[in-house]
Parts: C-alpha cells; structure tokens; sequence
C-alpha cells in the first residue's frame, strides 16, 4: 500500500513524463514514446485507471505493451534513434572542442547498441 506522498510523487512524476512526451511530439530530439512508457509506469503504481487510458491509446498503447512483456523496440523507432545518434555524433565532432567531441560518438556507440540488442516490436 503506498502512502499518500508516494501516491502523489508518483502522479506528479507520471504527468510530467506525459508533458515530456507531448512535448516530445513536436520537438525533434525529444523522444515520445519512453516518457509516454515512465508515465505508465508511474501510473501503475499510483493510478491504475490512468495507466488503463495509456494501454487502452490506440497509438501508445501497442508500445507500452510490446515493452513491458518483451522489452521491443520497434523496427522504424530504432532507425529513427539510430539516424538521430548518428547525427549527434557527428555534429559533436563538428562543433565541441576536441577534447570532449569523442564524448557524443561513445554515447552513440553505446546507446545504438543497446538499441539494436532489444528485439523488434
């Protein structure tokens, strides 16, 4: 049984992940789809009727889904990670100092691989 202060972070801390992930929508670097699944999270711990409305979204539901019982990531999202780490790699090769532009490529390698290990939606 949480108690009222757990119950309220963890709300606070799901609607947070949801406003990430809107936002997400429409900025280009910011990935929707795990904040919407660290609001489901939150949500099942806290509010089970509002992670039912997360699994029950026609769009997110399927990846929610897919995560929990597999840990998939689906083909085009990892393409989409992939392309986007690629370019973060090398815009800091372009732009950083030389001493921390290595730093992105390392993200890169170790982040996309990661990626790929996971199995596809």
């Amino acid at each position: 049984m949480l108690t009222r202060a757990k119950k309220y972070l963890l709300m606070a801390a799901g609607v947070l992940a949801l406003l990430l992930a809107v936002a997400g929508i429409v900025l280009p670097l910011l990935p929707t789809t795990p904040w919407v699944i660290v609001a489901a999270f939150c949500f099942a711990k806290a509010e089970p009727k509002w992670e039912k409305r997360l699994l029950d979204h026609p769009r997110f539901g399927p990846y929610i889904i897919a995560w929990r019982d597999r840990q998939a990531i689906p083909r085009l999202g990892k393409i989409a990670a992939g392309i986007m780490l690629i370019i973060s790699a090398v815009v800091g090769w372009w732009r950083l100092p030389l001493a921390w532009a290595w730093l992105p490529t390392l993200v890169a390698i170790v982040v996309g691989s990661w990626i790929w290990t996971r199995p596809d939606n």
